[in-house]
């Protein structure tokens, strides 16, 4: 039997192994349009001028981050959540909150005479902050519910 790719699966459950795949699209799917929506929020209300750091985007992905950690833990460690909890808001909203293709494409629109410490700034800072958010997002939520 192989690992399931969700640990909350367990797949020596019949039940389990067969649940049908509409409702954990769907809240993936919802949480997704949601994310996405308050991200371009972010992006409206932190607008950023060619060639300066990319505000809007950095606090997209640590805040998404931070929030990440601290999800995981509740529905790991102090909730038992509904079995659509982790898709719609780990998957869905989080997914669709957080960007990594916007990060790639504002670094290599920042590489150009200029503002290349800029790139790197935006580059380092967001993956240190970032790494960072999701520690501090599972000790302070860990620290809170025990």
């Amino acid at each position: 039997m192989t690992e399931p790719i969700d640990s909350d699966v367990d797949l020596r459950v019949p039940a389990q192994r067969g649940e049908p795949a509409l409702p954990v699209l769907g809240a993936i799917a919802l949480g997704g349009g949601l994310g996405a929506l308050a991200r371009y929020g972010l992006t409206v209300a932190l607008p950023t001028p060619a060639g300066h750091f990319p505000l809007a985007t950095f606090v997209t992905n640590v805040s998404g981050c931070l929030l990440i950690g601290v999800l995981m833990v509740l529905v790991t460690e102090a909730w038992t959540a509904h079995r659509l909890v982790r898709p719609f808001l780990g998957v869905g909203v989080l997914g669709g909150y957080t960007t990594y293709s916007t990060y790639a494409v504002e670094i290599h629109g920042l590489l150009r005479p200029g503002t290349v410490g800029v790139a790197f700034l935006y580059l380092a800072g967001t993956l240190v902050c970032a790494l960072f958010a999701v520690l501090a997002g599972v000790r302070v939520t860990r620290w809170i519910v025990t």
